[in-house]
């Protein structure tokens, strides 16, 4: 690892004063690598188990695992590719831990991207109520979506907008908004030297100046009683404590209702903090609900009626120009932020027949599959699929059929004479 700043390493001597000596020390060691059970997709142990590598429990959290052993090549790896998992350092869990997020509720991730705190808090929200995932930085809210897709989100809405508009459209609307604002980075020394090369005390009294930007426009759209949750990964108080300080006294209408600082030589991570603000001023606005076109296509009646014995829930909608399921309820307001991805875009129309996308086969929809292959590690179809080919199936069966892994979707397939006609997007390939 490279050298560490003198001035960041005189800080954090002057912040632990008796610790330094262990948080220093820390530096010695490895950085910690953990994962995230994708409760969508089913129960946290029984995932955990088809983890080809040993996992120990993450104490503050109940989907949380840390790797006790290199696990190479694992975004090639059926239980990655079946959105089972969802690789994540095990400091960065706590944000959502103590976010306290039910199903039912509105959430806000104000600073998303790459979609890990979306897709726990989306895991919490099982299903019920709705996510709106912003990411401000276009190349950044691609990577956002091809998370929410992976994770099976079927109630969520990523965006791409400044904190100031979305607090202009939709004020006092949400119960919970996540602030995992951009910071200095200190907690990902271990892990990444680029962060050390770019560390400066300049750099740190910019983020926290950024930060104070984004919370401001954040605290806007919490409804009464609920709460902001804020976060970094960095250890420097002007970025979090005094961050803090400085919003309580300037919204009074917020109090403090919990703090957490997490040391790589305190907890087996790469540090965290992370602060929960609950409005107790406020209001809970009214909003008038999105009025949607609903699909009326007969081409995608019939796919559906041929694909699933059970449909996903939700209704179907003509949108942009394809259909999207949506089975949250959104406000009129958002509309004019909805570019990209809104529920489960489930395919197009092309001359007169219905595509599916990847989308729909991976959404935790709640429908059921007319023709579904299963297959484990022990059958070489699974591999052959991962790598694009064609593999065989029934020979009764025609059309379209979800190809899984262990009864968890990876990917579309088009039956045809015993022959299963390879649909996985070439981009999620494993070879």
């Amino acid at each position: 690892m490279k050298a560490l700043p003198g001035e960041f390493l005189s800080r954090m001597q002057a912040e632990l004063k008796g610790d330094y000596a262990a948080f220093l020390e820390s530096y010695n060691n490895e950085s910690v690598r953990g994962l995230r059970a994708n409760t969508l997709k089913g129960n946290a142990a029984a995932i955990a188990a088809l983890c080809p590598v040993k996992l120990e429990r993450v104490d503050n959290t109940a989907d949380g695992f840390r790797l006790t052993e290199a696990w190479e090549g694992v975004g090639l790896s059926p239980v990655h590719m079946a959105g089972l998992i969802y690789m994540q350092e095990p400091s960065a869990m706590l944000t959502i831990a103590i976010a306290d997020i039910h199903p039912g509720m509105k959430v806000l991730d104000m600073c998303a991207a790459p979609g890990g705190k979306t897709g726990a808090a989306a895991a919490r929200l099982n299903g019920q109520g709705l996510i709106v995932s912003n990411e401000i930085v276009p190349s950044r809210a691609k990577i956002l979506e091809s998370t929410v897709e992976r994770m099976g989100i079927a109630n969520a809405a990523v965006i791409s907008r400044r904190p100031d508009e979305i607090a202009k459209a939709m004020p006092e609307y949400f119960d919970r908004v996540i602030v995992d604002a951009p910071c200095s980075g200190e907690g990902m020394f271990r892990k990444d030297e680029r962060a050390i090369e770019e560390w400066s005390a300049e750099h740190v009294s910019s983020c926290a100046n950024r930060q104070r930007l984004i919370l401001e426009s954040s605290a806007q759209c919490v409804a009464k009683d609920g709460m902001l949750i804020y976060s970094t990964c960095t250890f420097s108080r002007e970025e979090n404590e005094d961050n803090i300080e400085w919003f309580l006294k300037t919204h009074t209408d917020f109090e403090l209702a919990e703090q957490r600082r997490l040391y790589p030589h305190t907890f087996a991570g790469e540090g965290h903090f992370a602060a929960v603000l609950r409005r107790k001023g406020g209001s809970v606005r009214p909003y008038a609900p999105l009025k949607l076109t609903p699909c009326k296509d007969k081409a995608y009646a019939e796919f559906i009626k041929d694909t699933f014995t059970v449909p996903p829930k939700g209704t179907a909608y003509a949108y942009q120009n394809g259909v999207n399921i949506i089975s949250a309820e959104l406000p009129e307001a958002i509309a004019p932020m909805l570019r990209r991805s809104v529920g489960v875009y489930a395919g197009e129309l092309q001359k007169g027949r219905f595509v599916p996308h990847h989308t729909l086969v991976m959404a935790e929809h709640g429908g059921e599959y007319a023709r579904m292959l299963s297959l484990d590690e022990s059958d070489a179809r699974l591999a052959a699929y991962m790598r694009g080919e064609e593999i065989n199936c029934p020979e009764a069966w025609r059309g379209y059929c979800a190809v899984a892994y262990r009864n968890h979707p990876i990917g579309w397939g088009k039956a045809v004479g015993g022959r299963m006609k390879n649909h996985l997007p070439k981009g999620l390939r494993a070879w």
